[in-house]
């Protein structure tokens, strides 16, 4: 692992609550859980920030690890002085916090992995979009990656979150974007799954075309006790395309009681 990053972060919420932090996906700002934190907020303490050379966060030299980018989660615990939180990932976000759940598991409490995978499968396509992106820039592949975060139709209703959602991959500094997307292509976290102990919700959007329902299920099937939940319609940003369905399942994973919280069955909304 490389030394900790001190990365941006904003801190909102009871700070007398139970922890939760929120780490998004590849390309984006902690603005991405913009839906969640008005009712998360009412009943948690929210810790949202932004990955290592993303948004506001400095921008150290690569090459970048999964790994690497959850020792800057566990830095900026140790920072606030949380000893223990919940973890909420989403895509690249969700391999950080599957990383320090199988890791360092005694800084967390509950575990809510929306849209990801352990193995996103062979790296030659996430180093081609590294290579695009240190030659052409974050612009060249924006449009693209938000052809794979939202159904057509959500597109098409909402061409306002769409510019918006695309100006924040633009934003994003390519020599940053580029490293963390080698660190997800050479991630396989499937020997890391058995060791997960805390209690776990799986999210998936049934159109993602990233991580269709059926990788949904093989995450869950390798985590302990966890229950697996697709949402329908949702693509790869299901937090933002089904904002209030999301942010219901994790209120209702973060605060039910133990034994519900690990209960296997799975189900669809």
């Amino acid at each position: 692992m490389s030394a900790p990053v001190p990365v941006h972060f904003v801190d909102e919420g009871p700070r007398d609550a139970p922890a939760v932090v929120l780490s998004g996906s590849l390309g984006s700002t902690l603005a991405m859980w913009d839906p969640q934190v008005p009712a998360l907020s009412e009943r948690f303490r929210v810790i949202r920030y932004d990955h290592r050379a993303h948004g506001r966060s400095p921008v150290p030299p690569g090459p970048y690890a999964v790994s690497d980018l959850a020792g800057d989660v566990v830095a900026l615990l140790d920072r606030l002085e949380v000893t223990r939180a919940h973890l909420c990932g989403l895509s690249l976000g969700g391999q950080v916090a599957m990383w320090i759940a199988a890791h360092v598991s005694d800084r967390v409490d509950r575990l809510v992995l929306c849209c990801t995978s352990a193995w996103f499968g062979p790296p030659e396509p996430w180093l081609e979009r590294a290579e695009t992106v240190r030659a052409r820039g974050t612009r060249a592949v924006a449009r693209a990656v938000v052809g794979r975060w939202f159904t057509p139709g959500f597109a098409g209703d909402n061409p306002e979150v769409i510019e918006r959602i695309l100006a924040m991959i633009a934003g994003t500094p390519p020599e940053g974007y580029a490293s963390c997307c080698e660190a997800v292509g050479r991630a396989d976290l499937r020997a890391d799954l058995a060791a997960i102990r805390a209690a776990t919700l799986v999210v998936g959007g049934a159109q993602d075309p990233g991580v269709p329902p059926d990788r949904i299920e093989a995450l869950s099937d390798g985590i302990s006790g966890s229950r697996a939940v697709v949402v329908d319609p949702a693509a790869h940003l299901a937090n933002v395309e089904q904002a209030a369905g999301v942010t219901r399942l994790i209120l209702e994973h973060l605060g039910s009681p133990p034994e519900a919280a690990l209960s296997p069955e799975a189900r669809s909304e």
